[in-house]
Parts: structure tokens; C-alpha cells; sequence
């Protein structure tokens, strides 16, 4: 039974195996619920085929398991929840918060920010090849678990799409529906997300009162940005800069290396002596006792081993 009301959650996509990187955000997600006494759930954002890798998916979960990050309740899968986002887009549509939009990559080229070329309406003689959610001026201002205090102007993120030219549905709309209906409490990842959070803030607040979605919860969640890791050449650590799988028989060396990157407490060589004794459930069972949020820079995963 979850007391505490926490549910945080890990949502990795089946386009490659885990990596450092992702070890990191999965390892402080389940640190920080397991430490509040919340439950902590998988979801596996599988509506990118394109980009998918055959047997990823199965990879992926055979590695928590392996590493001791053990979840609670079934495995949520998005590609078997195009339904609901179909149901939240003719929500949006109802509210005039989203738009037909019929620009190309090659238009748009050299533009950092979405131009609203389609905001008030498509160009003649063009037919909408992607659809887009409408973000509203003011700042977004949220207490972040980790980094305190953010502010965003969302109109210099621009609007994004939610229904992509390739017919599959984006990673934001696709994200708030399935944390509103698992009713997810605490968000905990990487700071390479953070710019999402005033995006889906802001979707979050146009779809609470839908009345078409069966929605968990429709209070907000509280997010909390991790460092990323990083290469030696100051690169995020991810499949784009071919970093390295993690090694499940070496998982509780490596759940250790995270926690030195995310300078946690070790207990006075406790978790070391758990490492030697091969024991990553023991591991991480101690590092979510001993768990505090801190603010850490990006590290170089390399300098640590």
C-alpha cells in the first residue's frame, strides 16, 4: 500500500539498449520514490517505429530487473494507448488549442523557434501536414525538486507538434495523458528534458478539466531535472553519441558510479562493501535510505571509471 501518495515513474524508448545516462535518470527516479515511500512505475514509450530497435523493449526490462530496479504494477505500453491521445487531441481541438500546420523541415530551416507561420490559419492553397498545440504567453514558473525556482517564456520555445507529419503521435501529449491517467505525483529526469516542462505545464493545465480522458489525477506533478551525463568531447551520453550499453554483471560497480555523479551519500564506505558483495538490490535498497535531492553539474561519466 503506498502511504505516502508518491508515484514516480521511468519511461524509457525502445531505441537502443540503457546506457549510463539512462541509468542515471532511472536510478534517481527510483532512489527518490523508494526514499518517500512511494511506488514507482515503467512505461515504455514505444510511438516512434521509425527509431525503434527490435527487442529493445524486452532488453530494456530485462536490465532493471538485472540492476535491481524493480517497479511496481504492470508495464505501461504507449502503443497500446493510441485511443487516448486521439481522445486528448479532440479535447485540444474543442478548445482551439491546437492548429492544422502545413510547414516543412526545409521551410522552417534556420529557424531556432517555431515562426507561427500557421497559427492563424493555413496558407492558401496548403493542406496541414502536422498538427500543433498552441502555447499561451506569460512565463512558467515552477519549484523545481532539484534546481529550485525555473521560469520559462514558453512563446520562446514556440509551439510543437502533438500529432507529427508521419502520422505518429508526438513524445509531450503522448507523456501528460499517460502521468494524468497513472495519476504519476513526482517527475525525476534529466535535465535535457527540462525545456519540456513548461510544454507540458502548460498542456497539462488545458486537459485537466477534459472530460473525455479517464484521468487519475489531474494535479500537477512535481518535477524534479538531474545532471546529464556527459562524453569526454562535452556531449550528452546517448545512443545518438553511441555511448556504451550498461553491463548487467557489472551493475552494482555502476549503480555506484551514478550515485558518485549525483553526489550521493555512500555511508561511510557502507555501499562500497554491498558492491563488492555483488549485491545491486542491497545497493540500492541503502542509496534510497541515504537519498538526498542535490544540484550537481553535467559530469563526465569517463572520470569516474
Amino acid at each position: 500500500m503506498n502511504a505516502s501518495g508518491y508515484i514516480g515513474r521511468f519511461a524509457p524508448s525502445p531505441t537502443g539498449q540503457l546506457h549510463m545516462g539512462s541509468l542515471l535518470a532511472a536510478v534517481a527516479s527510483w532512489c527518490d520514490a523508494r526514499h518517500h515511500g512511494g511506488e514507482w512505475r515503467v512505461r515504455m514509450e514505444d510511438l516512434d517505429p521509425p527509431r525503434e530497435v527490435k527487442g529493445a523493449s524486452q532488453d530494456i526490462l530485462a536490465t532493471l530487473e538485472a540492476f535491481g530496479l524493480l517497479w511496481d504494477g504492470p508495464v505501461v505500453w504507449q502503443s497500446r494507448r493510441l485511443t487516448r491521445y486521439q481522445d486528448a487531441l479532440s479535447d485540444l481541438r474543442r478548445r482551439s488549442r491546437v492548429y492544422p500546420c502545413s510547414c516543412t523541415r526545409r521551410e522552417l530551416a534556420g529557424h531556432l523557434v517555431y515562426p507561427g507561420h500557421c497559427r492563424t490559419g493555413l496558407p492558401v492553397g496548403k493542406e496541414g501536414r502536422l498538427v500543433r498545440f498552441k502555447m499561451e504567453s506569460g512565463d512558467v514558473t515552477w519549484q523545481d525538486l532539484i534546481l529550485g525556482q525555473l521560469s520559462m517564456d514558453p512563446l520562446s520555445l514556440g509551439d510543437f507538434p502533438v500529432l507529427r507529419a508521419d502520422g505518429f503521435w508526438a513524445y509531450q501529449l503522448a507523456v501528460v495523458v499517460d502521468d494524468m491517467a497513472q495519476g504519476i505525483t513526482h517527475v525525476i529526469r534529466g535535465a535535457d528534458l527540462l525545456d519540456s516542462t513548461p510544454r507540458q505545464i502548460q498542456l497539462w493545465n488545458a486537459l485537466q478539466s477534459a472530460s473525455n480522458l479517464d484521468l487519475a489525477s489531474t494535479a500537477m506533478p512535481r518535477f524534479g531535472h538531474v545532471p546529464i551525463l556527459e562524453n569526454e568531447r562535452g556531449q550528452k551520453l546517448s545512443k545518438q553519441t553511441r555511448a556504451k550499453p550498461v553491463n548487467a554483471e557489472k551493475a552494482s560497480e555502476q549503480i555506484l558510479q551514478v550515485l558518485s555523479c549525483l553526489n550521493q551519500d555512500t555511508g561511510d564506505g557502507e555501499l562500497l562493501a554491498r558492491v563488492r558483495e555483488k549485491a545491486p538490490v542491497q545497493v540500492l535498497k541503502r542509496a534510497a535510505e541515504l537519498w538526498r535531492r542535490i544540484d550537481v553539474p553535467s559530469q563526465s561519466i569517463e572520470s569516474h571509471g
